[in-house]
């Protein structure tokens, strides 16, 4: 069976850092395009980072540019995700997705991926 499994969300406080993790499992991770998701109450999910099966190339959402790092450990099946200089409007579920693609590129669109996590809570405080 596929597994993803998120880890590594918490409280936090605005302007704090976090590292989320995601395992992958059932698949060979390095055939794997890789992305993290969230979303908020209320709100649609939406695209944060992604990186592609090598980690050579990575694409994120503007809201979050400077202040997330994408990255993965093909050797332990491990995609990661930094937050630093946290803030309140971050708080969602985190999800990592993945899709069979060999490419150089990566997916922000929540459609092109065929593999979900169950999500990861980060909640930053103001």
């Amino acid at each position: 069976d596929v597994r993803l499994v998120e880890s590594g969300g918490a409280l936090v406080q605005a302007g704090g850092s976090l590292r989320l993790s995601c395992t992958a499992s059932g698949l060979t991770f390095d055939d794997l395009t890789m992305g993290w998701f969230r979303q908020a109450p209320g709100k649609e999910r939406e695209g944060v980072s992604c990186t592609s099966w090598s980690g050579s190339s990575a694409r994120y959402a503007d809201s979050v540019k400077g202040r997330f790092t994408i990255s993965r450990d093909n050797a332990k099946n491990t995609l990661y995700l930094q937050m630093d200089s946290l803030k309140p409007e971050d708080t969602a579920m985190y999800y990592c997705a993945a899709v069979k693609n060999r490419g150089s590129w990566c997916y922000d669109s929540q459609y092109e991926y065929d593999y979900w996590g169950q999500g990861t809570q980060v909640t930053v405080s103001s």
